[in-house]
This record gives structure tokens, C-alpha cells and sequence, in this order.
């Protein structure tokens, strides 16, 4: 469909539909799980049409790679969010978790940051409003749906920004490869916002001095540095883990 993008799985749909985005329902004709029917009935209460596509047609129009679990759901692309939205998405979370990217420029790094950020429960992600990747078609493709899940909001002044939080509790932790401190050494259980730097060079200097600990990953190969997007999914596994927050996660059956 011209101007949308199809979103498939059972949960992401779910959430696409709860969030009243969705425009059409495809579901493969003959699939009878019972997930199935509840999204069948969350789309029709929402006044989504919902339509049984026949099996080769409904496989042509998925990629032989997706999880698309017989339903898909079209919808108007989630556009990146401004600035004044911040308050309002963090409004009555508990301990929620920030991931702000200073400078992501490359479009698919920018598209798998969201999707570790959306697997690990990140409540929303900030970029500064220059020098960051765009939410185009190659950072929507590479987030694997997250991009539609998750609220990404674009701020004037990063660090400014930074600051704000600050003072209204939370716990800025930046990535830097050069700290001797590790994510457990570093972690504090409230409000926390995680910032990773850009592909080469790294965190800014009035980013870093906003930051309330720097920390890095152990790694005791020869590698000195990890791709942004693949250190951002390990330091948000490290940080959920440590704070104990997987151990009372859905599994992975419950999820999808």
C-alpha cells in the first residue's frame, strides 16, 4: 500500500492496532490459531478492516525471511516525535530506561539501535535533531518493526536536554571504550538514560560532561571496539540484566 508500512507478527500488530495506526488487516487464509482471533477482534472494535488473503498471495507480499506469524497489519509510518512529547511519554513510568544516541549517523546502525532498544524494554529513544541518521526506508527495514513500536523523539540541544533529565531523576550513564568501569559498577536502579556515541567518533565532549558515570564493555579479545549498534545492544542486555529486570520479562513464546 502507497504511503504505509506493512508490519507483521503477532505482537508487533498488536501493538500497532492498540495504538490505533493500523489502516488493514491481512491474515493468511487457513491460519486458525487462537492469537489470531484476538487480533481479529482487537481490529474490528478498532473499526479496521480485516481481510482473509489466500496463502500465495499473502506469502508474495512478505519477504521469506519475516516471522510473520499468517497476520500482517498496515499502517501510516510512525514519524520521529518532537521535542515537548518527552515529558508525556515518560509520564507515570516506574524506573524507565532512555536510550539516546549522540550522533548515529548511518541509517542502519540508527535501525538496529531501535530494535535492541525495543527488545529490551527502552521506554524511547532521543536523537539531536542535527548529526543523526533520519528514519528513512533502509533504518525502518534494519529496525525489523521497531521503529513502528518505539517512540523516537528529536531534541534541539542533546545536551541540554541531558540536563533536564537529570533533574528530574534520572541516572545518565555514557559509553566510552577508554573507562575502566563496567555497566554493573556504574548502575543506579532509578530513572536511567543510556548514551552511545557515533560510529567514529564516539561521545561528544559536552555530551560526556553532562554524563553522571562513563562506562565500557569487558572485552578480552583483540577487538578493540564493538560496531555502535552491536555495543547499544549489549550494554542494554547488561543494564535490564543487572537490574533485574529480564528475569521477570515474558519469554520468548509469551512475546511473539
Amino acid at each position: 500500500m502507497s504511503g504505509q508500512v506493512a508490519i507483521s507478527g503477532v505482537h508487533p500488530v498488536r501493538v500497532v492496532l492498540q495504538g490505533g495506526r493500523a489502516t488493514e488487516l491481512w491474515v493468511r487464509k487457513g491460519a486458525n490459531e487462537h492469537r489470531l482471533i484476538e487480533i481479529k477482534s482487537i481490529a474490528r472494535s478498532g473499526g479496521v478492516p480485516v481481510i482473509d488473503v489466500a496463502s500465495q498471495d499473502f506469502d508474495d507480499a512478505v519477504s521469506s525471511d519475516t516471522n510473520h506469524q499468517s497476520v500482517i497489519a498496515f499502517a501510516k509510518p510512525r514519524e520521529m516525535e518532537p521535542e515537548n512529547v518527552l515529558p508525556v511519554l515518560l509520564d507515570g513510568l516506574e524506573s524507565p530506561v532512555i536510550l539516546v544516541l549522540d550522533g548515529v549517523t548511518d541509517p542502519h546502525n540508527f535501525g538496529a539501535c531501535l530494535r535492541s532498544a525495543e527488545a529490551f524494554g527502552v521506554s524511547c529513544v532521543v536523537v539531536p535533531k542535527d548529526r543523526s541518521a533520519q528514519l528513512n526506508q533502509a533504518a525502518r527495514k534494519t529496525s525489523s518493526g521497531a521503529s513502528e513500536l518505539i517512540p523516537v523523539v528529536r531534541v534541539t540541544n542533546l545536551a541540554r536536554c541531558l540536563r533536564t533529565l537529570q533533574q528530574n531523576g534520572f541516572w545518565v550513564i555514557g559509553a566510552a571504550g577508554e573507562s575502566p568501569v563496567n555497566m554493573r559498577e556504574a548502575l543506579n536502579q532509578g530513572p536511567l538514560a543510556l548514551v552511545m556515541g557515533s560510529e567514529g567518533g564516539g561521545l561528544r565532549r559536552l555530551t560526556r560532561e553532562v554524563c553522571d558515570a562513563l562506562v565500557s564493555i569487558p572485552m578480552p579479545g583483540s577487538i578493540e571496539s564493538l560496531n555502535v549498534s552491536v555495543a547499544t545492544g549489549v550494554l542494554l542486555y547488561d543494564l535490564q540484566n543487572t537490574r533485574g529486570v529480564l528475569q521477570s520479562s515474558r519469554t520468548y513464546q509469551e512475546r511473539v
